[in-house]
């Protein structure tokens, strides 16, 4: 684990990853965050949620994004995620760049490019477990009695343990195989990134292991790319490296994070 210094000029930072990527021939990063603000009015006081933020996240890395309430972590996942847009500064899905597209072009790419894993499920009731897993699919158009929809939807199913309840009412799981079936449905269009808000917030420590161990699986194994917001620093140490944010930039950083390590960051910043 190597503690990197918080006072680097994080945009600089950038320029050096990426520029090293020009001349290495290097991979697009999955997630590229330049000199982000999102700024807003409270009152007659502009108050600053991001500030010049500045990140690049590799393809394939699990990233944990940590802060005390009201950091700014939040609104750091909604801008990343094309939720909500920045008030200036670039935010880039592989080489996409988010500014330059319409609604309906930022809608499609929500749908066709990112995964969502938040602790309000947002699953269908009505609905079963294969459709809800495949709604991504069937949002973009694909028919919901496809034999092609049916098979991928019960691949992600299978991957998280599930495919066997796959006519089930999403109803009729438990806490932890509802968060599974969010999972399977995040995974289901081979996303860019895999964005997860507090996806174990709700959950008792043996299921909360079990969500992680699909979100590291999904990292290791299928190469994808995860960034989850998390108070936890039992969570975060699943990760490859976390991120603090405090008064909307980033203030620290963690490789390969440890809870003990997590935790006394996490109580410095709360002394400032």
């Amino acid at each position: 684990m190597r503690l990197r210094s918080a006072k680097r000029d994080s945009v600089t930072a950038v320029d050096a990853r990426t520029a090293a990527r020009a001349e290495t021939g290097g991979p697009v990063p999955a997630l590229t965050l330049e000199s982000v603000t999102r700024s807003y009015l409270r009152g007659s006081q502009q108050v600053h949620a991001l500030d010049d933020v500045s990140l690049t996240v590799d393809r394939g890395h699990f990233l944990a994004v940590m802060g005390r309430s009201g950091s700014g972590k939040t609104t750091f996942l909604q801008c990343a995620a094309g939720l909500d847009r920045p008030t200036s500064g670039v935010v880039r899905i592989g080489e996409t760049d988010l500014s330059r597209l319409s609604e309906g072009a930022l809608t499609r790419l929500r749908r066709d490019r990112i995964g969502f894993v938040f602790q309000a499920l947002n699953l269908v009731p009505s609905l079963t477990v294969q459709e809800n897993t495949a709604l991504p699919l069937l949002l973009g158009g694909e028919r919901p009695d496809s034999p092609a929809v049916r098979e991928r939807a019960l691949r992600v199913l299978s991957a998280v343990g599930l495919a066997e309840r796959a006519d089930d009412s999403p109803l009729r799981l438990s806490g932890g195989q509802q968060q599974r079936v969010a999972i399977a449905r995040a995974l289901v269009t081979d996303p860019a990134v895999i964005f997860a808000d507090e996806p174990t917030g709700a959950l008792d420590p043996v299921t909360a292991r079990d969500v992680l161990t699909l979100l590291r699986d999904a990292v290791d194994r299928q190469g994808h790319t995860v960034v989850m917001v998390t108070h936890d620093p039992v969570a975060a140490s699943w990760t490859d490296e976390a991120v603090f944010i405090e008064a909307g930039r980033i203030v620290d950083t963690l490789d390969r994070p440890e809870p003990e390590a997590v935790a006394r960051t996490m109580a410095r910043l709360g002394e400032r």
